[in-house]
């Protein structure tokens, strides 16, 4: 009997440890608040239109726009450096992809020009930081105002309208904007393929460990051979190709191409990838957590407007909330040290 109540102390003793070393992650604050969050907008928006097919469907088609950019965001943060310039890139290559169509191009070889434009102007950013030493947050946001003012020149802040180059039911339209088992978001798939592709990369692959050695200690992962400014530079471009694609699906979506696309993205994504629980100084994150917190974002946005809460003070519930996460990692990171 003695030996019984032993054993359960034990037991219970390990529980308790385990649970606090769940809670040691950040993302795991994360995951109970996004569980609450559901539970609550279920629960209390009206007649539970909250968790309706409908809604559920439309937040499938919306939220990878800024998710997926997220993804890249995260990996860049956990390198040490940010990117404001999504907000600009995002519209400027969904203009790249309409205009190539407009020449046209098919719309699979305008996605992939628009994607690797994406892609230069990542590498660009990142050049830039890694060859000057400034801060990426002051060159990221002065490419940001730049290419956003290109754009709206060269756009004249105009629409365009691509729905005649990309035929209703092709598998091209189908592949950018059509569902799964009729119903599943196909939006929601290539959020879902990229959040395991670079999870794989960032937690089982060489390259993701560069990335957390570079963001956690510069000087100290050079001196174990690390090239940390080609770290950067590949993350900046992997943001760049997903501002790409989140472009090019948006726009199939959206069947048009609008300059305004992508305002305050830069924000939004720093904020989603805060929320999963990624340090702002650079060398702590978890892909789990990205994910969670680009979908935490938008659900916030959603539940709020549902529940009939004025539009524009949306942003300040979303303030609120980083704060909110920031203080609250740190408060249990103190606690269970």
């Amino acid at each position: 009997m003695v030996f019984g109540m032993k054993e359960e102390v034990e037991n219970r003793k390990m529980n308790v440890k385990s649970f606090r070393s769940f809670l040691a992650q950040r993302s795991a604050t994360t995951l109970v608040v996004f569980i609450a969050l559901v539970v609550i907008f279920s629960l209390f928006t009206r007649n539970h239109v909250f968790i309706g097919q409908r809604n559920i469907t439309a937040l499938g088609k919306l939220f990878p726009d800024l998710g997926i950019i997220a993804l890249g965001v995260g990996m860049l943060m956990i390198s040490g450096e940010f990117d404001l310039s999504v907000a600009s890139v995002l519209p400027f290559t969904s203009y790249i992809f309409a205009q190539f169509m407009l020449g046209g191009y098919a719309p699979f070889w305008a996605l992939l020009v628009a994607i690797g434009i994406g892609g230069m102007l990542g590498l660009l950013n990142g050049i830039i930081v890694v060859k000057t030493n400034m801060p990426s947050f002051i060159v990221t946001l002065a490419t940001l105002m730049f290419w956003r003012g290109v754009l709206f020149v060269w756009s004249r802040m105009m629409p365009l309208n691509i729905r005649p180059f990309v035929e209703r039911g092709s598998l091209f339209e189908q592949a950018m904007n059509g569902t799964v088992a009729e119903f599943f978001p196909i939006q929601t798939v290539w959020f879902i393929i990229f959040s395991v592709v670079l999870g794989i990369i960032l937690h089982f692959h060489r390259f993701g460990n560069w990335i957390f050695a570079t963001g956690d200690n510069r000087d100290a992962a050079r001196a174990m051979g690390i090239n940390t400014n080609l770290v950067k530079i590949i993350c900046f471009i992997i943001v760049g190709l997903l501002c790409g694609l989140s472009g090019g699906l948006q726009t199939v979506r959206l069947g048009s191409f609008a300059a305004t696309q992508g305002i305050g993205f830069e924000l939004r994504a720093i904020a989603a990838c805060v929320v999963g629980g990624v340090s702002l100084r650079g060398g702590i994150g978890a892909m789990g957590g990205i994910v969670l917190g680009a979908l935490t974002i938008p659900i916030l946005d959603n539940g709020l407007i549902l529940m009939r809460v004025p539009v524009f003070g949306i942003t300040a519930f979303i303030g609120l909330a980083t704060i909110l996460f920031v203080l609250l990692n740190s408060y249990v990171e103190r606690k269970l040290m």
